[in-house]
């Protein structure tokens, strides 16, 4: 194991084992409120079981406490690795996981308790909100401390799709969460109205293109060219990728707001700049999978490469579909239908949670000093039972969706809508199941990659040769 004086690796161990923990966490509750929808009375009619109240505990559990204690994790282990610098502020390091860790403690508390702002991705109450800026202002310190104590010339592009997240995020949070207190655990937004609503969305659709992209690209330009063991296809390609993604995701929020109070000529320059993203987002794609050039040999052997690869595939699709959702015609059949449920998590799943878990079965061997994972095997098992899982996921959300939005705007030659609300409910159901199922082979992934990551961690050996980490 590299001297722990080199390098500040208790820090990605933490953050590396929480990934985990929280993954389970998040999928569980996301099974639990699929399952609600199959069979509603599985609430007990108990507030706090409530679908209104678990659903967000479910989308903070898997974006901050999953996604974030990854990002955290392999900011913190690439930084150090590319800039050959111990991580800066020992203690303030320390101070971000302990912080992070509360905030989500204090949401898993807070959220089915009730206490809400009603703000998508920004349900957290405004004393918590003060605690994610500083502890979010803490991680910038420690990381561009860290880039500033480096001692190589050149700052590899991963850690700028890291540093622009992390700085776009501060402020994203910052301005969305202004409000004015009424009480400890209630509060009320500063904007209103529209406004309220566009600077909502201004956050909401950047917290997927910053936290969700952007820092997952971080990862993805690491870790590919790593345990492909090929450096990257094109640095150039991958430097134009960032520009031209940070300077467009900016703009793309008021697809959320198609035919509504904001002015027409807002929701166009969000739709329109949503479709620009499509050419940097699949730039980022290609550049990721051509890396593998000269290497496609290893897919057949190598499973956490293809969770890597096969993430891209579906960063790919996600970032397709998602410029197309937001042309304004295309909007008025998918939106409030369970179409965008499937594009959320062809993303969520697809994208962010499969780069995550191959970057930790690539990461937590070499932080904890061990050869390779446990057992290969095992993530051969997780690659095919996840996969399969997103795949009856996202297929039966898109099926069920435009069935949704076909049926609510259907009319009879007299104008009358041809369809009851309750009739199109009613044709959903067998998807709701699909979807359940999907979500728990997911789930049932997530503990075999718990058994895999405590068996590694505890030393034991497999009888099957282990993976090696590049």
């Amino acid at each position: 194991m590299e001297n722990e004086t080199t390098y500040n690796y208790r820090v990605v161990r933490q953050f590396s084992v929480m990934t985990v923990v929280w993954g389970i966490v998040g999928m569980l509750v996301g099974v639990i409120i699929a399952a609600e929808l199959v069979w509603p009375s599985m609430s007990f009619d108990l507030p706090w079981l409530h679908f209104g109240r678990l659903r967000p505990l479910h989308t903070n559990a898997v974006i901050f406490a999953f996604g974030g204690s990854a990002l955290f994790a392999t900011s913190y282990y690439v930084v150090q690795r590319t800039c050959q610098a111990r991580l800066f502020g020992g203690k303030l390091a320390e101070f971000t996981f302990w912080g992070w860790t509360l905030v989500i403690l204090l949401a898993a508390i807070t959220l089915p308790l009730g206490y809400t702002s009603g703000k998508e991705y920004a349900e957290l109450e405004w004393p918590i909100d003060i605690l994610i800026a500083v502890v979010w202002v803490s991680y910038a310190v420690v990381f561009f401390g860290t880039i500033m104590r480096r001692t190589t010339p050149h700052i590899y592009v991963a850690n700028w799709f890291f540093g622009a997240f992390i700085i776009t995020v501060a402020i994203l949070h910052i301005v969305n969460s202004a409000a004015m207190p009424v009480s400890m655990m209630k509060s009320y937004s500063a904007y209103s109205g529209t406004i309220d609503a566009m600077v909502q969305w201004w956050y909401g659709h950047n917290a997927v293109g910053f936290f969700l992209t952007a820092g997952f690209l971080g990862i993805m330009y690491y870790f590919v060219p790593k345990q492909a063991g090929r450096p990257v296809f094109s640095y150039r390609l991958s430097v134009v990728h960032f520009w031209a993604l940070i300077s467009t995701y900016m703009w793309a929020g008021p697809h959320h707001l198609h035919y509504s109070t904001l002015p027409d000529w807002a929701q166009s320059v969000g739709m329109a700049f949503s479709l620009i993203l499509l050419a940097p987002s699949w730039g980022g794609m290609i550049n990721g999978i051509m890396t593998l050039s000269g290497a496609w040999h290893k897919l057949r052997t190598d499973p956490i490469l293809r969770f890597l690869i096969v993430s891209l595939s579906f960063y790919g699709m996600s970032t397709f579909e998602g410029p197309m959702m937001s042309i304004k015609t295309v909007n008025a059949l998918s939106h409030f239908t369970d179409w965008t449920i499937g594009h959320v998590h062809s993303g969520a799943l697809g994208w962010v949670a499969l780069v995550t878990i191959g970057a930790m079965y690539m990461l937590i061997p070499k932080v904890f000093g061990k050869e390779g994972m446990y057992s290969t095997r095992l993530i051969e098992q997780h690659f095919w039972i996840a996969t399969i899982g997103i795949v009856l996921y996202i297929a039966s959300m898109w099926v069920s969706g435009i069935m949704q939005g076909l049926m609510w705007r259907a009319v009879n030659s007299d104008g009358t809508l041809t369809y009851s609300f309750v009739e199109s409910l009613a044709r959903m159901y067998p998807y709701y199941t699909i979807r359940l199922v999907g979500g728990l082979l997911f789930f049932i992934g997530m503990l075999i990659m718990a058994y895999n990551v405590y068996k590694t961690i505890a030393g034991h050996q497999s009888d099957e040769p282990a993976v090696q980490t590049a």
